[in-house]
């Protein structure tokens, strides 16, 4: 397993079932917490499913394709994850990169900007509302949902973007709660990008996203 500026980094090739991506993220935070294993950025797909964070609405599930639904601990509403999505999981210790959560949210949210900015994507935070956001009037919509958990200053969980899942399937949930705008993906923006593109913007804009989390003033 390789490593990107000091951290581990993981990629899966084919679908991860849900419940063993949960089982193993919860795992690994438990030992980077105990100081038995390294901190982790984790890169899968998953087969379509909708998660439900702790925010969750019942009335905006709808789910007419019956994919299976899963309490993923997060925070947030309900997400959609499905095959052409890349979902990366990130598990940090905040104990040593500052103890600052929204810091954390905050510098996450501009590593997928900047990833995607290397695709020629211009994403953006909008005010009020979770994720990352492109076009503008009737053409805005979400291209990436964010969504974390910190378990004894350890994250879990992490990000989505979407480069070509099948857009209908969002049609089973209200997206993280918001209504009034849709959902997109790179091959809907007709950006001609594969998985292995954005893997690898995200990997060269990694070190400066960990450089925007504040030192720990915690002593060794």
């Amino acid at each position: 397993m390789k490593q990107v500026a000091g951290v581990e980094w993981q990629v899966s090739e084919g679908l991860t079932p849900y419940e063993d991506a949960l089982a193993a993220m919860e795992s690994r935070a438990a030992a980077i917490r105990a100081g038995e294993a390294n901190e982790l950025i984790w890169l899968v797909e998953h087969p379509p499913l909708f998660t439900a964070g702790t925010s969750a609405n019942a009335d905006e599930l709808m789910n007419p394709l019956h994919f299976p639904v899963f309490e993923a601990g997060r925070g947030g509403r309900y997400t959609y994850h499905g095959p052409g999505q890349r979902v990366g999981y990130l598990m940090l210790d905040l104990e040593k990169r500052g103890k600052d959560i929204r810091c954390f949210v905050h510098a996450l949210e501009g590593w997928i900007i900047a990833a995607l900015a290397q695709l020629d994507v211009k994403a953006r935070r909008e005010p009020g509302r979770i994720g990352l956001w492109v076009g503008e009037g009737a053409n805005e919509a979400k291209i990436a949902a964010i969504g974390v958990r910190v378990k004894r200053w350890v994250t879990l969980h992490g990000f989505s973007v979407n480069i070509s899942p099948d857009l209908s399937h969002f049609g089973g949930i209200v997206p993280c709660g918001i209504s009034d705008f849709g959902v997109t993906s790179l091959q809907a923006l007709d950006v001609d990008a594969e998985m292995a593109e954005l893997d690898g913007a995200l990997e060269a804009a990694f070190p400066a996203f960990l450089a925007e989390l504040p030192a720990s003033d915690k002593v060794p």
